[in-house]
């Protein structure tokens, strides 16, 4: 069935992990009826979790698009993992929805899951919506609930159902907006006598009326004037307060009894906002700002919000058409390429099923295969107006590790195999390391990257293991020495002979500096060449533990040269004669990598981190304020010692915290710590002597 914009409702479902949100989708899919049975999370039976892995974890671990068909209404639920390793799936949902149901458990309260997700949904200017869910456990404490979320989330929270018990110990549900009391069996609905919740009851009342008095002069009159508002009114200006994100309404029931579901569904009909009055601003290819509205008779523009790569059935890109509508075999423009794209197959998606359709129309969600260039964030539009929508601010990896193939034969594999992934997972990085000649992959945290693994192996047949990334050092010295360096060699023709004294010295910068002061012509001018590159080569590897050597200047002095054996690989040999010669006598010492960190962290954590840094030889440079309540610590630590960071900050802030962090300078390492390096280095064969003699 093909719906109008202002018939759909674009919905990111958000909260923290096992706090049901998987559970409500598959229990409004149930009401709808557009299931038979409901699934269980426990059981890896639910049409939100359809992934192998998903199935196998027992939780979410990307975003799938879950559509709702219930009274006339199209409600595309997003529902996004809330493991925060896997919280790039906020990301992509928040740029295809209009609003965001967060998800609270009435029995774990407001967890940092649902204060993430409340804060993403303000920074993007997304209406919001609480369901407590839960509520009929013999433990939930509803009220304890809505006053923490009045003090984490601030005035705009606005209760609208509440859950109470009756004498035989029922749960039944209080509908604020009609002032009327439900208990339900088997899903279904039945009104009961309202039940008496002492003073409560008016504070709500009055609490709500004058959030929705707040939206409009008028109703603030009324409200002012002791007049009692209308259904009507109620009903607007808690839309109106909604979408200005005023008001959050709160609204609750039990997912797993199938208890006041069809307020919600009711509610998030009227109150959370269709795409049909959205007015995007994007940009022209120029980069001048465009407003783009939700017009199905306007020219074709669709978001890209999520890629899924599977090695067998290809590339799935899911999209939003944000104007005009969408048909199989179309030609739009890639905004980012230039590039042309015929559009393959129009689908509805709803779990792992596909269903094609002709066409997709403004404000709807959908799916297209095998796009060849198309990535997440990408807009696609017609020729004649070419736009771009920016793309979201995914969080960035923070947690590296190196990665080798198990069985010879597959290191051709890796590469390809982790591009598809990484098309999937925006947060998702692969890279090589040209000084240790690692491949590196890097991730959110340690239940990422063991997903990563899982992935290349059932998917790709690509079996890897990882291992803490080795540290790219250097050398350098920290005295003056001069040496010669006196290559010769007699055999049956020619002979070799190169004859040099050099000095070398530390010099300022990470630069090898070569100067000449040869005079008389001891050693001919068509041979400072050689002696350069015999020094350059040999600067390649220090004399420590063979990493590179920086901050050094050699200076060519004197020499002597055969008018006949001399050449340039003999002067080359000399070169390198010379420092290795002088090189343990210029106070050789290691450098390593020093990064300059940025802890964002809440207030409570800072001395924590403060200590941790110290603990990781890293120095404090100071706290900053920064956006959402938290502090920025900022310090310079060494990179030996944030190998297990990520795992830290999650931990103590409970998942509240993130950090970047990002190359400053090489600093000289501690000489207690020198032989464990050395000892490393001559274990992987730094030291072996690769040179011609």
């Amino acid at each position: 069935m093909k719906y109008a914009s202002n018939t759909i409702r674009n919905i990111l479902v958000a909260g923290h992990a096992g706090c049901g949100k998987t559970t409500l989708t598959e229990a409004l899919l149930y009401t709808a009826g557009s299931l038979e049975r409901m699934g269980r999370v426990e059981d890896g039976t639910t049409v939100s979790d359809f992934d192998p892995e998903e199935e196998k974890r027992r939780a979410s671990l990307s975003t799938s698009v879950v559509p709702v068909e219930y009274d006339g209404i199209k409600f595309n639920l997003i529902d996004a993992p809330g493991l925060f390793d896997f919280e790039a799936g906020n990301y992509e949902g928040i740029t295809a929805a209009d609003s965001v149901l967060i998800c609270v458990s009435g029995r774990s309260g407001v967890t940092v899951g649902a204060e993430k997700a409340f804060h993403l949904a303000r920074k993007n200017n997304k209406s919001t919506m609480v369901f407590v869910t839960k509520t009929d456990l013999e433990n939930a404490d509803y009220f304890k609930i809505l006053e923490d979320m009045k003090i984490k989330f601030g005035s705009t929270i606005c209760p609208c159902v509440v859950p109470t018990k009756l004498d035989d110990g029922t749960v039944c549900y209080i509908n604020l907006f009609s002032q009327k009391a439900f208990k339900y069996e088997s899903g279904k609905q039945i009104q009961v006598d309202l039940p008496d919740i002492g003073h409560r009851f008016q504070g709500l009342i009055e609490a709500m009326s004058e959030a929705i008095a707040e939206t409009d002069d008028a109703l603030m009159e009324k409200f002012f004037g002791g007049e009692p508002f209308t259904t009507e009114e109620i009903v607007t200006g808690m839309r109106n307060g909604v979408k200005t994100g005023q008001i959050t309404p709160i609204l609750c029931g039990s997912a797993v009894n199938l208890q006041a579901l069809d307020m919600l569904l009711y509610n998030m009909r009227k109150l959370l906002p269709s795409p049909s009055f959205d007015v995007l601003t994007a940009e022209t290819v120029n980069g001048d700002p465009v407003e783009v509205a939700c017009d199905e008779n306007g020219p074709t523009a669709a978001y890209v919000f999520k890629t899924v790569a599977d090695p067998f059935v290809g590339k799935l890109s899911f999209f939003r058409v944000l104007s005009g509508k969408l048909t199989a075999g179309q030609t739009l423009v890639n905004a980012r390429t230039g590039e042309s794209e015929k559009m393959g197959k129009t689908l509805m998606v709803c779990g792992k099923k596909q269903v094609e359709v002709d066409e997709i129309g403004a404000g709807d969600i959908g799916a297209v295969a095998k796009l060849t260039t198309a990535r997440t964030g990408d807009t696609l539009c017609e020729a004649g107006r070419v736009i771009r929508l920016p793309v979201a601010d995914f969080p960035k990896p923070s947690m590296f590790r190196a990665i080798t193939v198990s069985k010879k034969g597959d290191e051709g594999k890796i590469g390809s195999a982790l591009a598809r992934l990484m098309e999937e997972d925006p947060t998702l990085v692969y890279q090589t390391n040209k000084e240790t000649k690692q491949q590196i992959i890097g991730g959110l945290g340690e239940q990422h990257l063991d997903v990563v693994l899982s992935k290349l192996k059932n998917k790709f047949g690509v079996e890897v293991t990882l291992e803490v990334p080795r540290i790219a050092y250097r050398e350098s010295i920290r005295k003056s020495c001069q040496k010669q360096g006196r290559h010769k060699k007699q055999t049956g023709g020619h002979g070799q002979f190169g004859d040099v004294i050099i000095n070398f010295e530390p010099c300022e910068g990470d630069e090898i500096v070569f100067e000449e002061k040869v005079f008389g012509g001891s050693v001919p001018k068509n041979f400072f060449p050689a002696v350069e590159k015999g020094v350059r080569m040999a600067a390649e590897k220090g004399v420590l533990a063979g990493y590179p050597m920086v901050g050094m200047k050699a200076t060519l002095l004197d020499g002597s040269y055969h008018p006949v054996d001399s050449s340039e690989m003999a002067f080359i040999m000399a070169a390198k004669l010379a420092y290795k010669a002088a090189l343990p006598e210029a106070g050789p010492v290691l450098l390593e990598p020093i990064h300059t960190l940025k802890a964002h962290v809440p207030n409570d954590n800072t001395g924590d981190i403060m200590g941790d840094v110290t603990k990781r030889r890293g120095r404090v440079l100071g706290i900053e304020p920064d956006e959402d309540g938290l502090q920025t610590v900022v310090a310079e630590v060494p990179l030996a010692e944030m190998q297990d960071f990520t795992t830290f900050v999650r931990q103590m802030t409970q998942g509240r915290g993130w950090f970047e962090s990002s190359f400053q300078r090489y600093e000289i390492v501690p000489s207690n710590l020198v032989p464990a390096i050395v000892d490393e280095a001559k274990r992987l064969g730094n030291l072996n002597d690769d040179s011609e003699d």
